[in-house]
């Protein structure tokens, strides 16, 4: 615990003089009644009253005691504090596009690749995590970051027709790279989820795997969606209607991304399946980082606050009942 305004504890240097006051006071205090003789007294029962006397005074010096420090504004820690832990960098780059409503995962291939990524997240405390999203082009939903909580509330925002439509493979991983370029990280990891062929963008998934591979970047690779057919949901007049689309995965490409960046290619057909892999996904090696964390700091004066008003109180309630003197 710290104190905001220190210099009020010096105050406390002002009950000295007034505790020596009171035991001169009470030296010279004479009795009221004078008798000659007090011996007839000696064997009388002391009252209780007598143990109490000093206890108002008592009450008085703890209350200032307590008004003092209230003033020097006690207050919890509040510090930077830099601790070594584990983790690696993780860039998530996310496909967007329409294609990905289709229902052959359950409810549908982006919402199930949000649920399972958030949980390869909560399971990953350590780790500096981003989140890359792509269709037509591309940007970055959350830059690199150990604060999951800010990190998995962003990560709702995750939708189809926020960009241009299209598969943009390339452009990507271009993106997730430069999040990942300057990183300090022994083991930086691109995990890209798709669910189509690239068809949009000005770089192609092999140049953007290249320029990955140049800066010591692994890119995982997952081509989610059944084989062959999947519902997909088409809206019309008549409500939603479903048709049988062909499932097109370029998985040469998606292979041939994770060869060269020494990552791996992974088919994910089902909800367990998205799973396994990033379950496998989960023990990749991992590095020390230096994080900084902050510790918020708080007023803790009402404590003291309390205990002054109730001394103030009992020392009322004493000197007007069971102490009070007669005139």
């Amino acid at each position: 615990m710290i104190f905001a305004n220190i210099e009020y504890l010096f105050l406390l240097l002002l009950l000295i003089p007034y505790i020596v006051w009171y035991i001169l006071k009470r030296k010279k205090n004479e009795a009221t009644l004078q008798i000659s003789d007090a011996r007839v007294y000696a064997h009388t029962p002391k009252s209780y009253k007598i143990y109490l006397l000093h206890l108002p005074f008592v009450l008085r010096l703890v209350a200032l005691t307590m008004v003092i420090l209230v003033l020097a504004r006690p207050q919890s820690t509040n510090s930077w504090q830099n601790s070594e832990i584990e983790g690696i960098d993780i860039m998530l780059t996310i496909d967007v596009s329409t294609s990905m409503l289709a229902e052959d995962l359950k409810p549908n291939r982006l919402e199930a690749a949000k649920d399972v990524a958030a949980e390869f997240i909560n399971g990953r405390p350590n780790d500096n995590i981003g989140i890359v999203v792509f269709a037509g082009e591309t940007f970055t939903q959350c830059p690199l970051t150990t604060d999951h909580a800010v990190l998995l509330n962003l990560f709702k925002g995750i939708r189809t027709g926020i960009i241009e439509d299209g598969t943009a493979i390339g452009m990507g991983i271009a993106n997730a790279v430069t999040r990942l370029k300057d990183s300090k990280a022994k083991s930086k990891v691109i995990i890209l989820l798709t669910d189509g062929t690239n068809n949009k963008g000005d770089i192609s998934p092999l140049t953007a795997a290249e320029i990955a591979k140049s800066f010591g970047i692994r890119v995982y690779t997952i081509g989610v969606g059944t084989n062959g057919t999947a519902p997909y949901p088409y809206p019309t007049a008549m409500g939603i209607q479903y048709v049988n689309v062909p499932v097109e995965i370029d998985e040469k490409i998606l292979t041939q991304i994770a060869s060269a960046t020494d990552g791996q290619y992974y088919r994910a057909t089902s909800n367990s399946k998205l799973k396994e892999v990033y379950a496998q996904i989960d023990k990749l090696e991992k590095t020390k980082l230096n994080v900084r964390e902050y510790s918020k700091r708080q007023e803790e004066y009402r404590l003291f606050a309390l205990i002054a008003f109730l001394c103030v109180l009992l020392e009322v309630l004493l000197r007007n009942s069971i102490l009070k003197k007669i005139p």
